[in-house]
């Protein structure tokens, strides 16, 4: 007994021991650091209304192939007993058999016990519905996979904006950092001198309100930094509470040169919208050809094969009995005649419901048109703020250097710096910001010619 438990507790310990080794191995080859084209893959594979729409996309073939499946032979078998508890009655003429005209004679006619199986087939031989329904069945499935792209498009252009974001906001907390850097070196320069009297405690105190709100800001920032991550982890389909890296760096150098913004043409079906819609007109389309077939006949094939038993006892599996054999084969033809206009009224409808679509096509071609030539604006006029705040950015550096080389020097005061060192600051934010908004125009305006995805 003893040898077993402890074989056991072995066997318990080594299975943890494996289970441990694996999960590490599976923490250890988890993918925390991620490139801007990565965390987009990531996302197309995580990403939960990408996924549904990659479901819907199979759930719209199985469709289609469920509609195929009914213009295939129907064959389906059956099997029937029955035991009369009271044979069925029926009335004859009593005339038959020399009786009064006028009366009847009850006669039990059939045996106790029935049974019977067979075979049956049925074959659509012509039905315009199903001839449509065949049309309309795999225009569904290119709304779906249309559907998808545009999913596509939408996860593509979200995680893009949250992932530089994300870097944005690091790069503000490493301009916040460096400005403390160079107040705490001044700080601690003032106070030095101050100390030999060769600075008033004011200007010790003026740099250490700076101070203080520089580390103050930090903090800001830094819960800013981790909501910008969270919410890029959120959007990727990514465990909130993992790390992440970001290896991708910004360059405003590498955006969209402006001289193309005018030589490219509107391609409207390169937009997943516009493709939506084309196959909603297509299916509308479909529709108003369902309800003028509806004018035709249908023709319908079908046969049945049985065997059938009848017994005064039950021995219905007993193989020297006889079974009579029940065959047919036929066609059903229904044509329609007159409705009282019914099929008229509901064609009328389906033109008017195709109109809307082809109206919708050009409202969403003028709307295209609107919303290109709107993000074509933002994007020129990001890319002139970028310019702008570049060269503010140079400038207050210089302002910065001069006056800080001044009070070092002993021509300037320490508020000069602290003023110098407060616009550098802003501008190197406002360069981050251009940089941000010039990159989300960009992706704006490749999300309204339909080219953000290839």
């Amino acid at each position: 007994m003893n040898t077993t438990r402890l074989n056991l507790t072995s066997f318990v310990f080594a299975f943890a021991v494996f289970l441990t080794a694996g999960l590490k191995a599976q923490e250890k080859e988890r993918k925390t650091s991620f490139s801007l084209q990565e965390a987009i893959d990531f996302a197309l594979v995580h990403n939960q209304n990408y996924l549904n729409a990659e479901l819907d996309v199979k759930s719209a073939e199985y469709r289609n192939k469920e509609f195929i499946g009914i213009g295939l032979p129907q064959i389906s078998a059956s099997a029937d007993l029955k035991d009369y508890l009271s044979i069925p009655t029926s009335l004859i003429p009593a005339e038959f058999f020399g009786g009064a005209p006028g009366t009847f004679i009850p006669v039990k006619f059939g045996t106790k016990f029935n049974a019977s199986y067979g075979v049956s087939i049925s074959q659509i031989v012509f039905n315009s519905d199903y001839i449509v329904g065949l049309d309309a069945a795999k225009e569904l499935v290119l709304l779906s996979e249309k559907n998808l792209q545009r999913n596509k498009v939408e996860t593509h252009a979200v995680i893009t904006k949250a992932y530089y974001g994300s870097i944005i906001s690091k790069e503000r907390l490493q301009i916040i950092d460096a400005n403390i850097e160079r107040i705490k070196k001044l700080f601690d320069d003032t106070k030095a001198l101050n100390a030999t009297g060769f600075a008033e405690k004011l200007d010790v105190d003026r740099i250490e309100l700076t101070y203080n709100n520089l580390l103050a800001e930090k903090e800001k920032l830094e819960r800013i930094v981790g909501l910008a991550e969270t919410l890029l982890k959120y959007q990727m389909g990514y465990d909130l509470q993992s790390p992440i890296l970001l290896t991708d760096k910004i360059n405003a150098d590498l955006m969209i040169d402006m001289q193309t913004l005018e030589q490219e043409k509107i391609n409207y079906e390169l937009r997943p919208e516009y493709g939506i819609l084309q196959s909603q007109r297509n299916i509308n389309a479909i529709e108003l050809r369902s309800k003028k077939g509806q004018y035709l006949p249908t023709l319908m094939a079908y046969g049945s094969f049985q065997n059938q038993a009848q017994r005064t006892q039950f021995d219905i599996f007993d193989i020297d009995q006889p079974w009579f054999r029940i065959g047919l084969i036929g066609a059903t033809l229904n044509v329609p005649i007159f409705n009282g206009g019914s099929k008229h009224y509901r064609i009328q409808q389906s033109k008017l419901n195709l109109q809307k679509s082809t109206n919708s096509l050009t409202f969403l071609e003028r709307s295209i048109d609107v919303e290109v030539a709107n993000a074509n604006m933002q994007f020129k006029n990001a890319f002139v703020a970028l310019e702008t705040q570049r060269k503010n950015k140079d400038l207050a550096k210089s302002i910065y250097d001069t006056s800080k080389i001044k009070y070092e020097t002993g021509v300037g005061s320490n508020l000069d710096v602290i003023y110098a060192q407060a616009a550098y600051r802003e501008a190197e934010i406002n360069f981050l910001s251009a940089v941000y908004d010039l990159l989300v125009a960009q992706v704006d305006y490749l999300k309204a010619k339909g080219t953000l995805v290839k």
